[in-house]
This record gives structure tokens, C-alpha cells and sequence, in this order.
């Protein structure tokens, strides 16, 4: 008996009990909609993690006092950082071309918050001083207005771009805010711009987010003075000159930091930095470990399925010994009788497998729903891997149930009730 002739055998079988086959494929359907729901919803947040670091700039290091991860919004550095804190002076001297060649921008941020005001309505904010060469570094451009540019930075101007859920809160709806006066922590400040939207990152969202000169916050927002008299900053962001040479910019960052902090030889460092390559790193292996938990679960699913599947077929089995017997009875090998159930079970699978696939691609889509900036993929070889899965689950669990039925005696199963 050929291939195609246990292919028919095997769907006639199926389709004169579809109640009990489509019972039985339920396990591989939940199985396989949640690993093709898991493996798309996945890709498609790696994807906008992606998307979101490439967002705030490219060949980026963060540098922060103390454990990056604590202090990367958390206002001026302090005691509690357990060193020294960063300054003006750590990010004027990573300017230098000849101790740092591999550093293309330097830009330091003084951030905390405070209570922007205008008319009626006030909020607290987070308000980042910054230089102008932020806007460059981040991607951080005015949708309308101008930027911080050098001479608010050198005058210490009272001026503020205003991120778009800042505006949003304290501006009526359709109001044009260049040229208004607002008060940040009961200090006037003229509105210079407004920034383009660029929702959350891995660094907090940045539409919530005041921008003035980092000489005006250091002097009259978070005045916050280090040992040497210098003022001090949150963050300072390096760009290094290609993204190759970002593990040798970073070199050159910690050696002119811990000569400038006095640090000796051995001793920890009491400043971090960061990569962008590291936090998405980060972000990934996360990801990757949550999907991986998941996707046992649907594992599980497929087990169960395929235990289903073998249950079933020894019940097939039985209930046509008789049939069994005949076809020996007339010359039918042991290796048909095998083929026809081993086909029998992969095609109960794979229609499982396929339902799954389509439910899953529903499943997925659903996600978007939620957030409209993740984008489900459903990929070609998400497709082949599943169904290959269920072809495989159909396989291992129906060689014994087609075992069993190849090696019924033809006399006893002919005698069979």
C-alpha cells in the first residue's frame, strides 16, 4: 500500500469520528497557538526594544555615579552613590582628543523634579538640564521652536523646551506655548520650543521631560556643589566615533574618571558605564528567558496532546481489529497496517498544528491591541517549526498504538467481538 492510499485511509478514519478527532487534536491546537502566539508576540517586543534604543541615539555609553541602574533618573548625585559623584569637570575632561580619540561627543545631564506651573495648572515633572549637543546625541529635536543652543547655555538663560505630555498637562487644548512663561519651581522660564513625541524607552519617557540649560539648573534649579567646588550632574552620555569602538571609548572613560577621582589601582570604581549594546543585551536575555518559560507551557500542551493522540489510537485500534485482521487475512503486510496508523496519527496532528498556526496568528495579533507600536511577526520558520513539531508529536506518540495494530494476529483478530 502506497503513501497516498494510507493518507485517504487515514482521513476517512478521522472524518467518520470528528466529535472524538477534534477532541483529540484540542491539546495540539492550545499547544501550538501558544508557542506561535509566544515566538511572534516575542520578536515583535525584541523588535520594539530595538527600535526604541536605536531612538535615543547610536554608539551611546551612559555614565552615572555609583550603580547606573538607580541613578539613571534620580536627580543630582549624592553620599549615597558611595564615590564622589560625576561633574562638569569628569565631562569637560573626556573632551580631550589625545586621552580620549575614541570619544566623538561628550553631552552631562543634571535631571530631578520639580513643579512646572502655568496659569491654573501645575504638575511635578522631571526637568533635565542639558547642552545643546543633547539634542544631537539623543535624538531629542524640537517638533516646534528651537532647542537649547550655546548662548542659553553660557547666559544661563531662563528658558525651557517642553516635552508633549508636559504641554498636554498645562496647556489648553490647540494653544501655541512658544513665547509663554512658565514657572518651574517658582522660577520664570520662557518656552522655546516644543519636542518631537518620542514615547517610552529604557529610559523613561522622555514627552514627560522639561529641557533647560544645564548651567540654569546647576545654578538655580538643583544647585549641587562637589568637593572641589565643581557643580555636579546626573548622567553624562559619550558618543564614541563608530559603534566598534565602543569598548575602547569606555576604556578611556574609566581611566580618566579614576585618575580624576584618585581611585588606586584594585580598588572599585565609583562610577558606571553603560553601553547601549549592554542594556539591550540586558533587555533580551530577559525577554528571551520569559519566552522560554512560556513556551514550556505550551510544551506541556503538546505532551498532553500527544498522549491524547496515542490514547485514541489504541482505542482505534481495538475498535477495528477486526478490520485488521481482514486486511491481513488478504495480504496486507505488517508494515501497511503500520503505515496506515502512523499516517493516521500524523495527519490528526499536523490538521492540529494547523489550527493552532491560524489561532495563533489571531492570538498574536491581539497583542497589538494593547500597544499599537508592537507589531506581531509571524514568521516562515515559526510556521515550518510548528508544524514540524506536530508532525513530530504524531509521530513518536502513534508508533506504539501502530506497533500494537501491526502486530495483531490475523486469526485471533478475525475472531475478535
Amino acid at each position: 500500500m502506497n503513501l497516498y492510499e494510507s493518507f485517504r485511509l487515514a482521513l476517512r478514519a478521522l472524518t467518520a469520528n470528528k466529535l472524538r478527532a477534534a477532541l483529540t487534536m484540542l491539546g495540539i491546537i492550545i499547544g501550538v497557538g501558544a508557542v506561535i502566539t509566544l515566538m511572534s508576540a516575542g520578536q515583535a517586543v525584541q523588535n520594539y526594544v530595538t527600535d526604541q534604543f536605536r531612538g535615543i541615539g547610536s554608539n551611546l555609553l551612559f555614565i552615572a555615579p555609583g550603580q547606573f541602574a538607580s541613578n539613571r533618573r534620580g536627580g543630582p548625585a549624592s553620599a549615597s552613590t558611595g564615590g564622589k559623584g560625576l561633574t562638569n569637570g569628569d565631562a569637560e575632561a573626556l573632551r580631550d582628543p589625545l586621552a580620549a580619540p575614541d570619544i566623538a561627543m561628550v553631552a552631562p545631564e543634571l535631571t530631578g523634579a520639580a513643579t512646572i506651573k502655568y496659569g491654573s495648572e501645575s504638575a511635578l515633572f522631571s526637568v533635565s538640564g542639558v547642552l545643546p549637543e543633547y539634542s544631537t546625541l539623543r535624538n531629542a529635536y524640537p517638533e516646534v521652536g528651537s532647542f537649547i543652543n550655546e548662548q542659553d547655555q553660557a547666559a544661563g538663560s531662563r528658558v525651557v523646551a517642553l516635552g508633549p505630555d508636559v504641554v498636554k498637562k498645562l496647556f489648553p487644548e490647540n494653544a501655541y506655548p512658544v513665547g509663554a512663561i512658565v514657572r518651574i519651581d517658582d522660577v520664570a522660564f520662557k518656552v522655546v520650543g516644543v519636542m518631537h513625541a518620542k514615547g517610552g524607552s529604557g529610559f523613561g519617557n522622555e514627552d514627560n521631560v522639561a529641557f533647560i540649560p544645564l548651567s540654569t539648573a546647576q545654578t538655580r534649579i538643583f544647585p549641587s556643589r562637589g568637593g572641589r567646588g565643581d557643580y555636579h550632574v546626573s548622567l553624562v552620555y559619550v558618543q564614541a566615533v563608530t559603534e566598534n569602538r565602543s569598548n575602547a571609548a569606555a576604556q578611556e572613560i574609566k581611566e580618566i574618571i579614576r585618575r580624576r577621582h584618585s581611585i588606586k589601582p584594585g580598588d572599585e570604581d565609583d562610577f558606571s558605564v553603560v553601553s547601549q549594546a549592554d542594556i539591550l543585551s540586558s533587555f533580551t536575555d530577559i525577554l528571551g528567558a520569559l519566552t522560554v518559560f512560556l513556551g514550556a507551557i505550551g510544551a506541556v500542551s503538546l505532551l498532553v496532546g500527544g498522549i491524547g493522540i496515542m490514547n485514541i489510537m489504541l482505542v482505534s485500534v481495538t475498535e477495528r481489529t477486526r478490520e485488521i485482521g481482514l486486511r491481513k487475512a488478504v495480504g496486507a503486510r505488517r508494515r501497511d497496517i503500520l503505515a496506515q496508523f502512523l499516517v493516521e496519527s500524523v495527519v490528526l496532528a499536523v490538521i492540529g498544528g494547523i489550527i493552532g498556526i491560524v489561532l495563533g496568528a489571531f492570538g498574536s495579533q491581539a497583542i497589538s491591541l494593547f500597544n499599537k507600536d508592537i507589531r506581531p511577526v509571524l514568521s516562515v520558520n515559526a510556521i515550518i517549526l510548528a508544524t514540524s513539531v506536530s508532525a513530530a508529536v504524531g509521530l513518536f506518540f502513534g508508533i506504539y498504538p501502530a506497533a500494537r495494530a501491526a502486530s495483531l494476529d490475523p486469526i485471533a483478530a478475525l475472531r475478535y467481538e
